[in-house]
């Protein structure tokens, strides 16, 4: 699948839905893809939404419990990922970024409050995101934040006359699957050069 011989850093792009994403790998320079992969972020067994699904049959102590586990779940599931994505591109140079969807800088922390409408909706989500940044800032990553919305357009308009082949070209030169997923977590991988570590790109 790796199509980019020349050696240098790589940057990592997620499209996370509850309890796995799409993962592209992209090099820094060129921004060619190098693996793309769908990744399990909780364990087999796991509730993957204990927020938006368990918590309206739990009481609050039982619900930070299971949100305690599942965020352990999580690390756990999100590093052995990780792992074995570092050693397949290991050859290709070190993983220097990862890509999350953004999510609000003022999102509640309370369990009171997040097992409430309209927080509960958006919980689980924000929770994965958080947790998958966390492991990665373990492996002196840094973490990017992306507007799903935006990161698209932007990357297009950054790319100018390349955006095609770049965005695109992957479907023809891979083959399938190739989707929109794959297209925004590459595009996520195009912007984060344009941020400073830990940065958020607008949108």
């Amino acid at each position: 699948m790796a199509v980019d011989d020349r050696s240098g850093s790589l940057r990592l792009g997620l499209a996370d839905h509850f309890g796995w994403a799409v993962a592209v790998t992209s090099s820094d320079v060129g921004h060619h893809v190098v693996d793309r992969r769908r990744i399990e972020l909780v364990e087999p067994g796991v509730p993957s939404a204990p927020f938006h699904q368990d918590s309206k049959r739990l009481d609050l102590a039982a619900t930070a419990e299971l949100v305690a586990e599942v965020r352990a779940s999580i690390a756990r599931a999100t590093a052995a990922a990780f792992d074995a994505l570092v050693a397949e591109v290991a050859d290709r140079g070190p993983i220097a970024s990862v890509s999350l969807r953004a999510w609000p800088p003022d999102f509640p922390t309370d369990l009171e409050v997040l097992v409430r409408v309209p927080w509960e909706a958006r919980a689980d989500g924000v929770m994965y995101r958080q947790v998958v940044a966390d492991v990665a800032r373990d492996r002196g990553w840094d973490v990017d934040l992306y507007g799903a919305k935006d990161v698209v357009g932007q990357a297009t308009a950054r790319l100018g006359d390349r955006a095609d082949d770049v965005l695109h070209g992957p479907r023809t030169r891979l083959g399938p699957p190739w989707a929109a997923d794959h297209r925004m977590a590459l595009a996520a991988t195009v912007m984060a050069a344009a941020v400073p570590a830990d940065g958020q790109v607008a949108g």
